[in-house]
C-alpha cells in the first residue's frame, strides 16, 4: 500500500482553509447580533439607528445563510 503524500496534504490544505473561513464567517454573524444587541440607548434599553441595525442583522444573518449552505453542500458531496 502506498499513500499519495501530495493528496493527503492537498485535502489537509483545503480542510483546514475552509474551516477556518467557516468558523470566521460563523463568528462575524454572531459580533454582528452582539453589536446589535449591546449600543446602549439614551433611556438605558439598546438601541441602534433604524438603518444601522437593520444592515447588521441582515449581515448577520447572511453569515449564517452562508454557514448553512457550505455544511448543506458538505452534506451533499457525502451523501452523492
Amino acid at each position: 500500500m502506498q499513500i499519495d503524500w501530495q493528496a493527503l496534504g492537498t485535502v489537509l490544505g483545503v480542510t483546514l482553509a475552509v474551516t477556518i473561513g467557516l468558523v470566521g464567517v460563523f463568528t462575524l454573524g454572531i459580533v454582528g447580533l452582539a453589536k446589535r444587541e449591546s449600543a446602549p440607548s439614551a433611556e438605558g434599553g439598546v438601541a441602534v439607528s433604524g438603518g444601522s441595525a437593520a444592515l447588521t442583522r441582515t449581515g448577520a444573518y447572511a453569515c449564517f445563510a452562508l454557514c448553512a449552505a457550505a455544511v448543506a453542500y458538505g452534506i451533499y458531496l457525502i451523501v452523492a
